[in-house]
């Protein structure tokens, strides 16, 4: 497993965020309406939610690889959601995303809404260790970021459902002392099939894994 150069994965991720964000600014009423969203709501996204960075990044994969079928693992009220779903309006695409906690996917579907993604993202109300197991797929844009003890087993069952090139995302990697990280690490730098690198958009650390061709 090859092993990216982290501080130049980052930088560019920063970098073309902030150009992707001007461009769809100038280009789409849409796109300034999401940042408007965004904006507005910027303080409002405590409730285990990604922060703002880490969005950018999830939105720049997904916009690079022209990715298409996604999946997220650990709704919250929809921070990560929004940011993956504005990023498949452009590309053709839709995500299937979990929540087990009935609280925060009633909150979620009321940002989707008014976030305008709704059309965009199938919500589902369920224990992803049931419900993961079940889905078909196949997918090209995984982002997990649920119980840290489960990372291992999502990646086993997932990994046969991966496009060739799809990305494996999971969030709270730099996060060490959480249980299950080290191992799911661990996992990743083992595996022959994954090329990972981890991006420190802040402080919680994502996990980007493609899988070979």
């Amino acid at each position: 497993m090859r092993i990216l150069n982290i501080t130049f994965l980052f930088i560019y991720s920063l970098l073309l965020s902030n150009a992707l964000v001007q461009e769809g600014k100038s280009e789409s009423p849409f796109d300034q309406s999401m940042q408007e969203f965004l904006e507005k709501h910027r303080n409002e996204w405590w409730d285990m939610n990604i922060s703002a960075g880490d969005g950018k990044v999830l939105y720049n994969v997904i916009i690079d690889n022209k990715y298409t079928r996604a999946l997220e693992i650990g709704t919250s009220t929809g921070h990560s959601a929004i940011w993956i779903a504005w990023a498949l309006s452009k590309t053709g695409g839709k995500l299937i995303t979990i929540e087990i906690n009935e609280t925060r996917y009633i909150k979620a579907l009321e940002n989707f809404e008014k976030a305008g993604l709704d059309s965009f993202i199938d919500a589902r109300l369920a224990n992803a260790h049931d419900l993961v197991p079940q889905l078909e797929g196949p997918f090209d844009f995984i982002f997990v970021d649920a119980d840290k003890q489960g990372y291992v087993q999502y990646l086993k069952w997932l990994l046969p459902k991966m496009v060739p090139g799809g990305c494996f995302a999971a969030h709270n990697v730099s996060n060490t002392y959480m249980d299950g990280i080290p191992e799911f690490l661990d996992y990743l730098y083992q595996s022959t099939e994954l090329e990972t690198t981890v991006v420190k958009s802040s402080s919680s650390g994502i996990s980007i894994s493609f899988l070979q061709n």
